[in-house]
């Protein structure tokens, strides 16, 4: 299906069209609430800082995109093997990806132990080598993540002190908090120069929304 010029690209305010996602459980919305009508529904860009938060692409990039992810939403593995890589490989000079953590712990346990995983395997330079095999493989746990530090050659005993002793909780926690102050409340969720995309979309409405951004058709 063909999706027309930023039917998906709206913001928090007044919702997304939601394609593919993995969300918290939330309180359904009263019935005397307002709803916005299409007349209402423009672009809002929010201003979503990196928070030191890991990166890949260049640092000039005229695309930013931070993502709100989750190790053990299956949306979000989908996201990253259609669409990640083929962002990375179509766009390597306009594009860069920032990873932020939203785990939803409460439907996801192991989401949160994951991301504390591949923080700690970035002490030692090696956080998206390691992401990459945390939305690849069958599993998730605690074995598991010591078996792809021992796979990527990391200091495997750094690695399990770091992990053991939490290093990266209150970093995750702190991720999580603010994008729910945002309004984020599914996974993933995405702001692409500010711009709010929530799911899996697929290749096409990412490619769509960067030539839009990058021919200056968004206000």
């Amino acid at each position: 299906m063909a999706l027309l010029p930023l039917a998906f690209v709206v913001g928090l305010s007044v919702g997304f069209l939601f394609w593919g996602r993995d969300a918290a459980p939330v309180a359904p919305a009263r019935a005397d609430q307002p709803q916005s009508t299409p007349e209402e529904q423009t672009v809002r860009r929010y201003e979503v800082p990196e928070d030191d938060d890991p990166s890949i692409g260049p640092s000039d990039a005229a695309i930013t995109i931070i993502e709100f992810s989750d190790y053990e939403c299956p949306y979000c593995r989908r996201w990253y093997q259609e669409v990640y890589l083929r962002l990375l490989q179509d766009y390597p000079d306009a594009v860069r990806i920032v990873f932020r953590d939203f785990p939803l712990s409460s439907i996801h346990p192991n989401a949160t132990p994951a991301a504390e995983a591949a923080n700690c395997a970035g002490d030692q330079d090696a956080y998206w080598k390691f992401h990459n095999l945390l939305f690849t493989g069958e599993e998730l746990g605690d074995e598991i993540y010591l078996e792809y530090a021992s796979q990527l050659k990391l200091d495997v005993a750094k690695f399990k002190a770091c992990y053991e002793e939490g290093r990266y909780k209150d970093e995750v926690a702190a991720d999580y908090q603010y994008a729910s102050t945002l309004g984020v409340r599914s996974t993933p969720t995405f702001f692409v120069n500010g711009i709010p995309v929530v799911g899996a979309q697929p290749y096409d409405a990412f490619k769509q929304l960067i030539e839009q951004e990058l021919a200056g058709e968004i206000p």
